[in-house]
C-alpha cells in the first residue's frame, strides 16, 4: 500500500502511530479488566524487584562499610610499623 505523494515520512509515521494505538485501544477494551490484571501483575512484581534491590543495597552497604573500616585498621597498623621503627633503620634508608 502507498502512502500519499505530498505526505513527508513524519506525517506517515505518525499515522502508523495513531492506528496502532487505536489497535492497542481496541484490544484492551475488549479484554475488560484484564488489563487492569495486568498491571497490577507489574506493579507486584516491581514491588517485589524493588525491594530486593533495596535488600542488595544494605547488604552492599554494610560489605562496603566492613571494608573501609578493615582498610582503616590496615592504615592505622602500618603507620604505627613506621613511626615505631628504630631511627637507625629509617635514616640508613
Amino acid at each position: 500500500m502507498r502512502e500519499p505523494v505530498g505526505e513527508n515520512p513524519l506525517d506517515q509515521a505518525v499515522k502508523r502511530l495513531d492506528k496502532a494505538l487505536s489497535q492497542l485501544e481496541q484490544r484492551l477494551s475488549k479484554g475488560g479488566g484484564g488489563a487492569g490484571e495486568l498491571f497490577a501483575q507489574g506493579d507486584a512484581k516491581l514491588a517485589a524487584q524493588l525491594d530486593q534491590a533495596r535488600a542488595r543495597e544494605k547488604e552492599l552497604e554494610a560489605a562496603g562499610a566492613e571494608a573501609s573500616a578493615a582498610l582503616g585498621r590496615a592504615i592505622a597498623e602500618i603507620k604505627s610499623a613506621l613511626h615505631s621503627a628504630p631511627a637507625e633503620e629509617t635514616q640508613e634508608a
